[in-house]
């Protein structure tokens, strides 16, 4: 165990150092593993766990829906999603602001990527909020925090991640993810509500409908189509979450050819976009297998495993402190190295725990619910400051808006973030019912 404290040490203040994630836990794993075993096991593990990973069959769906979201943010479908849920709420004070909640949540779950909702939603829906008179505050919390929800709405890929590391069903963590996001959308179209109620100069009175053209239209109606296929075809059975990204980027590339929203460069971008994300989640991922190698070989989760047996404690007081542990982590870690970093850690503690007895009696739900409550702080940790990627990324779009000014945006939000997390805890229902 000692050994393992110390890789982490030293693995933290590579990072606080700049080092790349992935570098960084490549690095320590195979350094610490060499001194463990040899220098020439150590290059037969590295070796081997570069060759499995980058020849995976199971990772090649993350390219697929990395392709599919990229073609769908460059065909200007969001302006569709935008306008149509404005035909929703475009009566009610902060229609807009609600609107843009709703499409984001529809964007997120087709894309795929909380970075990509958060700007392109960023181009798309603050500027109709700022001519209509909004609060700077709501327009950009509504959109920085609605862009979170990238992350969980399936198809996501830190729950393609988070299965692979795990050796958990893909299609399952799809599927439990839907309650989950319905109820995020749900809970921040509260917070809007409960917003413009307490302080009505956020929001104007009822305004002008956003235009929606026959083109937008169809962009809607194709990008339900494909959410449904997708969904469909994996909880029916129908195919795999691997084929399933397969179909999903030629039906994104040919609703996109469709309604005439992708040129050769709009192609190229996305082609481009889909290789750098690619090639850095890659990375990653191989470091975050040879730091997992290095932490398993140092007996750390299996010494978790005792302590807790040991020392009585409750597994929800467990859960509690991991939630606590990935809270602070969520001020200075980006969510997908936060992911990569603990979830190695903590699962084989979290599969050993008892629950006794219901939803949570078998390890294999016991995993899933514990995916979701993961995704779900990762999701807080996009909005909470002194990192909150989400808001650098809108705030790289539209740079005329005062970080604070977002971040006060987003507090109700976050505050809705945290009864949902408090709600998907208590009762694991809504994560496993549609299992």
């Amino acid at each position: 165990m000692t050994e393992s404290l110390i890789g982490i040490t030293i693995l933290l203040v590579l990072v606080f150092l700049r080092v790349p994630i992935g570098f960084a836990m490549a690095l320590v794993g195979g350094v610490g593993f060499a001194l463990m075993r040899s220098v020439d096991a150590a290059g037969a593990m590295i070796g081997s766990t570069v060759f499995d990973t980058g020849l995976s069959y199971t990772l090649s769906v993350v390219p697929l829906f990395i392709f599919m979201g990229n073609v769908l943010a460059q065909s200007g479908i969001a302006h569709g999603l935008f306008a149509g849920a404005d035909r929703l709420f475009g009566r009610m004070r902060g229609g807009l602001a609600l609107a843009t909640v709703l499409s984001c949540g529809g964007f997120s779950a087709v894309s795929g990527s909380s970075l990509a909702t958060a700007a392109t939603m960023s181009r798309v829906a603050l500027p109709p909020m700022r001519k209509f008179g909004y609060d700077d505050r709501l327009a950009a919390g509504a959109i920085a925090a609605g862009g979170t929800l990238g992350i969980l709405i399936p198809p996501s890929v830190i729950l393609i991640i988070y299965g692979l590391l795990t050796e958990t069903d893909i299609g399952d963590l799809f599927i439990a993810g839907l309650l989950p996001g319905a109820l995020g959308i749900l809970l921040y179209l509260l917070a809007v509500i409960v917003t413009v109620r307490l302080d009505p100069s956020k929001a104007p009175e009822v305004g002008e409908a956003v235009p929606m053209t026959r083109r937008d239209t169809i962009g809607v109606l194709g990008t339900l189509a494909l959410f449904v296929f997708i969904m469909g075809g994996i909880y029916g059975g129908v195919f795999t979450p691997i084929e399933a990204g397969g179909m999903g980027a030629l039906f994104a590339l040919v609703l996109a050819l469709a309604i005439r929203g992708l040129d050769w460069a709009g192609f190229r971008s996305a082609v481009r976009e889909t290789v750098l994300a690619t090639a850095m989640i890659f990375a990653i991922i191989i470091g975050a297998e040879i730091f997992s190698t290095f932490i398993n070989f140092a007996g750390l989760p299996a010494e978790m495993v005792d302590l807790i047996y040991e020392m009585d404690l409750s597994p929800w007081l467990v859960i509690g402190v991991m939630v606590l542990i990935y809270l602070v982590m969520g001020c200075v870690f980006e969510s997908l190295s936060m992911i990569l970093l603990t979830v190695p850690v903590f699962y084989p503690v979290v599969q050993q725990l008892d629950f006794g007895g219901g939803m949570l009696s078998n390890p294999d739900d016991v995993l899933i619910w514990f995916a979701i409550v993961v995704v779900v702080v990762t999701e807080i940790s996009l909005i909470t400051p002194p990192v909150g990627m989400n808001v650098f990324v809108m705030r790289s779009v539209i740079p005329d808006i005062e970080l604070m000014t977002v971040f006060r945006g987003v507090f109700p939000f976050w505050i809705a973030d945290l009864v949902r997390l408090a709600l998907l805890i208590a009762v694991p229902w809504f994560s496993l019912a549609l299992l």
